[in-house]
């Protein structure tokens, strides 16, 4: 048996959730993952998994196990990468998570770039949950959109960006619909927001620049006759000219940077979110990841504000 083999696939297992994930990920026959896994199970005397017919699921002893067979596999591949370091050239997997409202809008046509300046790396891009406050345990690197309230937690991460919270909709709805001037005037339209947007009892909108009493003005949530969680959904109504999306400015950026969106009440300021590229805590971090997380910065500016808005990140 090839103990370190099998240990590879035993991870890819639990990392695609099936045998038959992980024999597509391997490109190999479902068999061939298998008989690694039980071979591997059968060497420790020690069951790793709980097999059911609908979902895979860690043992006790399998989740102690994987934790320690990943950092050993790490500490493999880091030595691999500094072995070959003289060369210049990046090695190995990086496994990238991401929810998929960014990694839609913004991350999966950035990765490319990243792919062509490291031939040698192979990289994985996973979904992670949309309100993730902490590094996904499967990946190298882990994209948080975060609220404006601190991190917590045992891991490192650094700020990428801010995207900001932006109401807007195509100049045909705007055309046909009464002006919108101060956020009270939403009360005549149709807004067209995520599900998680009406956990909040009101809206407070900020005037940018301004000292007097209205300065801060709050509404009732207002749901639409559509409804999602799901941001693509909304925007593609508002596209539609069904009414106003409330979304992340990374997921209109190019609709409003080519005029298929305006953006309604440029001067009040909603909420705003920040970016960070977060990853667990260890004594190393691998070439690899140091070169995305820099790579990242790079593109996205690293600083307190909205690359999206300014024009800069696409």
């Amino acid at each position: 048996m090839d103990e370190l083999k099998t240990m590879r696939t035993f991870v890819k297992v639990v990392d695609e959730g099936s045998f038959a994930g992980a024999a597509r990920a391997l490109n190999v026959a479902n068999s061939v993952v298998t008989r690694a896994v039980a071979e591997l199970e059968e060497s420790l005397k020690a069951r790793l998994l709980n097999r059911t017919t609908r979902a895979l699921s860690l043992t006790e002893v399998g989740a102690q196990y994987l934790e320690r067979v990943r950092s050993i596999l790490e500490e493999i591949d880091d030595a691999n990468e500094q072995a070959s370091a003289a060369t210049g050239r990046i090695r190995g997997l990086l496994r990238v998570a991401a929810p998929q409202e960014f990694l839609t809008a913004s991350l999966a046509r950035l990765v490319p770039r990243f792919a062509e300046r490291h031939p040698g790396l192979d990289i994985q891009l996973l979904l992670s949950s949309p309100q993730a406050a902490v590094p996904d345990d499967a990946a190298d690197v882990t994209i948080l959109v975060h609220g404006a309230e601190p991190l917590d937690g045992n891991f490192f991460a650094t700020l990428l960006a801010h995207a900001e919270a932006v109401l807007c909709a195509t100049p045909e709805y705007l055309g046909r619909h009464p002006k919108i001037t101060r956020p009270e005037d939403l009360r005549q339209h149709t807004l067209l927001v995520p599900e998680s947007a009406f956990e909040r009892k009101v809206w407070l909108f900020r005037s940018q620049g301004r000292d007097g009493p209205d300065g801060t003005i709050a509404l009732q949530p207002q749901r639409a006759a559509i409804g999602s969680a799901n941001a693509a959904v909304l925007i593609g109504a508002a596209r539609g000219h069904y009414g106003i999306a409330g979304t992340l400015s990374l997921n209109v950026a190019d609709d409003l940077r080519e005029g298929r969106l305006r953006r309604v009440l440029p001067d009040w300021a909603m909420s705003c979110f920040h970016i960070y590229a977060a990853w667990p805590s260890r004594q190393h971090l691998p070439r690899r990841t140091r070169a995305f997380v820099d790579f990242l910065v790079e593109h996205y500016g690293g600083a307190p504000r909205d690359p999206w808005l300014a024009g800069l990140a696409r």
